[in-house]
């Protein structure tokens, strides 16, 4: 049987997430240097076999979706309803009124990890089935518990049952329709209820759920064991003139020159940005925003870095440190120096302990001893998954 060529991925994040105990709901919590919805959305729009991708949230919560996302499109977002079921019935007729889908992933926002083979599994269970789902053992022992220990209960063919659940899109809306009973903990058991048969794949312990605080803790140990690091080294020199503002770290610091460049000539932020592309593997400034280009005269070098953090983050990568160091015989740095690991943090997203920002002289030997211009080198320390 042929594949559908048309498959749409559901992300569920209409809830409010309570029980992580946070002033927000999780799914717009950060997790590794982007949200937790950002994490869920990257992994179906990054596999090549997904035709769209659609979100549905809470009510209130668009612009909340919006932020959370970054600017990473998606085709269409939906307010769900005050149950689980709701919001995935809200978000099946947002597919249907867009054209419909052949198969149809329904995800949880709250699982950010989906590992691509585990979508790969699903899509080769429903060339002969109506639906399947990703399920994990059950290893533990399990007891009844009344608040005293209570008989084990046998474990043998029980499993924990793991979200995307894929189906074919007519099956699964046709099981939303007949449902009459109480609120259904998920889609496989409505698609069963309705004679569907729905087969069970090899799960992934990436793709257990967010539910409490210490959950994120854990998250974030999964998502580095994934992981390897990556050093980035990037050197720039500018030129000190007369008539120029002088930017350093991107904050203005008085001088009676500047420095002089296609951009606003941010020394520390040019070398920032080819460490960071360093890191990345991703060529040098000169590539992405090359001194021929008019667009790139003047602007701030804080574009440049940004544009790096997002090529890391949008990688699923994690930008760990950065250390800095200005050779100039002046100004002097010290009197800039936490403004300048403040805004240094906060264009890359990462904590204010994360950033140092070192200055040195060169003895005034050399253009920078004689006051012509300032050097800068920055080394940053990123976590890159293993296959980017």
């Amino acid at each position: 049987m042929k594949l559908p060529t048309k498959n749409v991925a559901l992300i569920v994040a209409a809830g409010k997430g309570e029980r992580t105990g946070g002033e927000i709901p999780k799914q717009f919590n950060m997790l590794g240097g982007k949200t937790v919805i950002a994490h869920a959305v990257d992994a179906f729009t990054s596999h090549p076999a997904i035709d769209a991708v659609f979100v549905v949230v809470g009510e209130g919560q668009n612009q909340a979706l919006v932020q959370a996302l970054a600017g990473r499109p998606i085709t269409g977002s939906v307010v769900g309803g005050s149950e689980r079921q709701d919001s995935v019935r809200a978000g099946l007729n947002a597919i249907a009124a867009a054209g419909g889908a052949d198969i149809v992933f329904i995800h949880d926002a709250a699982r950010p990890f989906v590992p691509l083979h585990v979508i790969d599994h699903l899509f080769g269970a429903l060339q002969s089935v109506e639906g399947a789902i990703p399920v994990i053992p059950v290893v533990d022992t399990l007891v009844r518990d009344d608040g005293t220990l209570g008989d084990v209960v046998d474990r043998s063919g029980l499993s924990r049952v793991q979200t995307p659940q894929a189906f074919r899109f007519d099956a699964i809306m046709t099981s939303h329709i007949q449902w009459s009973g109480k609120a259904a903990t998920d889609d496989a058991q409505m698609a069963r209820n309705a004679g569907f048969k729905v087969v069970t794949v090899t799960g992934d312990a990436l793709l257990d759920k967010i539910t409490h605080p210490a959950d994120f803790a854990l998250a974030e140990s999964r998502m580095k064991s994934s992981m390897i690091t990556r050093t980035g080294l990037g050197f720039d020199v500018h030129r000190l003139e007369s008539g120029q503002k002088l930017w350093l770290c991107g904050i203005e610091v008085p001088h009676e020159k500047g420095l002089s460049g296609h951009s606003d000539a941010d020394v520390a932020l040019h070398a920032l940005t080819d460490a960071l592309l360093g890191a990345a593997t991703r060529g040098d400034i000169g590539d992405h925003f090359p001194p021929s280009d008019p667009q790139w005269r003047g602007v701030a070098s804080s574009r440049f870095v940004e544009h790096a953090r997002d090529i890391i983050l949008d990688a699923g990568g994690m930008i760990d440190h950065v250390d800095l160091t200005l050779m100039c015989e002046a100004p002097k740095i010290g009197p800039f120096r936490d403004r300048m690991r403040a805004r240094i943090a906060e264009l890359l997203r990462v904590s204010l302990n994360a950033v140092s920002v070192k200055a040195t002289t060169t003895e005034r030997l050399g253009f920078t001893g004689r006051g012509e211009g300032i050097a800068s080198q920055a080394i940053v320390t990123v976590r890159m998954p293993k296959e980017v």
